[in-house]
């Protein structure tokens, strides 16, 4: 799996790679240039979209959850760990499970929250680019591709529907599965009893106006997005309506969750914004310098979180190796539920 990964990973790099030689490099270049320290601003516009899922996912737990400002922490570990690793997007949530148990929340609790919130994060991308689409559809001559999209929204509404049925039934042995295809028998260890985890999962779901609320704060952290939009291309010098800007991050959005299994939507993404920005009247220059400062933002505040985490990892095993050693027992024993 992991090979399947760093595949996917050399080949978006590729497609990445021949997007910015095809729309002129020298013009990409220019394009970045005259951004300047806008690029800066527009990164740090994405807080705002990570304050709003911060909002949604803490609403989900009812008791003894920690404060905003350690789920930021997390959600900017997690968002570092699926945008900059070739973990499918998956990584970052096993990730954020333990973190959250290091925090004082239960093992069903920390795997039930983030299962639900990432779902309604998937449902949440789901209303965006329904929207989105609408949108374009109006705006855009070129039926066939509007067409190719809707077909797309289509096709995904029963897998989307499977994703939240297999947890209100309690199929949990599912995620059990991946998890040991991705990570291994550790995983497996990890997550234990998997009959609990399925009760906790749907008591969330059946906490209607928390899981609303989250799916309406994950609406909104989604929607926000095009705020970074519109704010790259006026620090580019090609502002466009916001309703436009909008239709871009939306379709952006609905590309990337389409194209998961690639890490990063390496590819995918900077071939989204060229084609769909063409559309939109952008010239291919100024598309592409739009998907590096998407690139851009990815790095400047997720790569120090990777940084972050790898730090307190490592110091982490290093201090249970030498409590180990002094005890005589295992590194190795999973965490208990709390």
């Amino acid at each position: 799996m992991k090979r399947l990964m760093i595949l996917l990973s050399l080949i978006g790099l590729g497609i990445a790679t021949g997007v910015i030689i095809w729309s002129g490099y020298r013009q990409v270049l220019q394009a970045l240039s005259v951004a300047g320290w806008g690029i800066l601003w527009t990164c740090l516009a994405h807080l705002l979209s990570m304050i709003f899922c911060v909002i949604g996912w803490q609403t989900l737990l009812k008791r003894n959850r920690p404060g905003k400002a350690v789920f930021f922490y997390i959600l900017w570990i997690r968002a570092a760990i699926n945008n900059l690793m070739p973990v499918a997007r998956i990584g970052g949530e096993v990730v954020s499970v333990r973190l959250l148990m290091r925090h004082g929340v239960r093992k069903s609790q920390a795997v039930a929250c983030t299962v639900v919130e990432t779902t309604l994060s998937v449902i949440a991308v789901f209303i965006f680019t329904v929207v989105g689409v609408a949108f374009f559809t109006l705006r855009v001559s070129d039926q066939n591709l509007a067409g190719r999209l809707i077909m797309g929204l289509l096709l995904s509404v029963p897998l989307l529907a499977a994703f939240v049925l297999i947890q209100r039934i309690g199929i949990f042995s599912l995620l059990t599965k991946i998890f040991t295809l991705l990570f291994g028998e550790t995983w497996t260890t990890f997550l234990g009893n998997t009959a609990h985890l399925d009760q906790a999962v749907r008591t969330m779901y059946r906490r209607r106006g928390r899981a609303l609320a989250c799916l309406f704060w994950q609406c909104a952290s989604w929607s926000s997005g095009t705020i970074e939009i519109w704010l790259a291309l006026h620090f580019l010098g090609h502002t466009l309506p916001l309703s436009e800007a909008f239709m871009i991050e939306a379709l952006i959005q609905g590309t990337g969750s389409a194209a998961f299994v690639v890490p990063g939507a390496l590819g995918v993404q900077e071939a989204g914004f060229l084609l769909y920005g063409h559309l939109l009247g952008l010239t291919p220059d100024v598309a592409t310098a739009l998907a590096v400062i998407r690139r851009c933002r990815d790095l400047l505040l997720y790569a120090p979180g990777l940084i972050v985490w790898q730090m307190q990892e490592g110091g982490a095993w290093f201090k249970r190796r030498r409590t180990d050693a002094k005890n005589g027992s295992s590194p190795d024993k999973p965490l208990p539920d709390r």
